[in-house]
């Protein structure tokens, strides 16, 4: 059997202590998440965290850094995921935009909020992220390589 983890991005995204998370439905539960999603293929990774937030949030996401590269596996699906969080800001809000299928909404909450334990949280990853960006973890966007053209690689090296 190959090992194939599912390659996530996810963005968190604070205005003024609050936190953009997405409500959506995951086997017939409500949970809250990070507006995040696979990685598609020929995406960079920072195509698709553009792309997840506002097909989740309808919000336009800028990142600035990277907060962190997780390796989760769930148990109940026995499956493996590896995200990559993003730090970044809002933009324009599509407030029109039909959002993906199994969203119900996005929501502002603060980190207390997430916390609180009123609301289901789809991963132990969705506070992970907050917190490694609270403790102001930043990495640099260039620690990621979007490899497309091996001859170009090879004529540098």
């Amino acid at each position: 059997m190959v090992w194939k983890p599912h390659v996530t991005v996810a963005a968190v995204a604070e205005r003024d202590g609050l936190f953009l998370v997405v409500e959506e439905e995951i086997h017939g539960r409500r949970v809250l998440n990070n507006p995040a999603g696979h990685l598609e293929p020929g995406e960079s990774f920072v195509e698709a965290v553009k792309r997840e937030a506002l097909e989740e949030t309808g919000w336009e996401f800028t990142p600035d850094a990277i907060t962190g590269i997780y390796l989760w596996k769930n148990p109940e699906l026995d499956a493996s995921f590896v995200r990559v969080a993003f730090h970044g800001r809002c933009g324009r809000h599509h407030s029109e935009r039909a959002l993906d299928k199994g969203i119900i909404g996005p929501h502002w909450l603060t980190r207390a909020e997430l916390s609180d334990g009123r609301r289901a949280l789809r991963s132990p990853i969705v506070l992970r992220c907050i917190d490694d960006y609270l403790a102001g973890r930043r990495y640099p966007l260039e620690l990621l390589s979007h490899v497309t053209d091996l001859d170009s690689v090879l004529q540098e090296a």
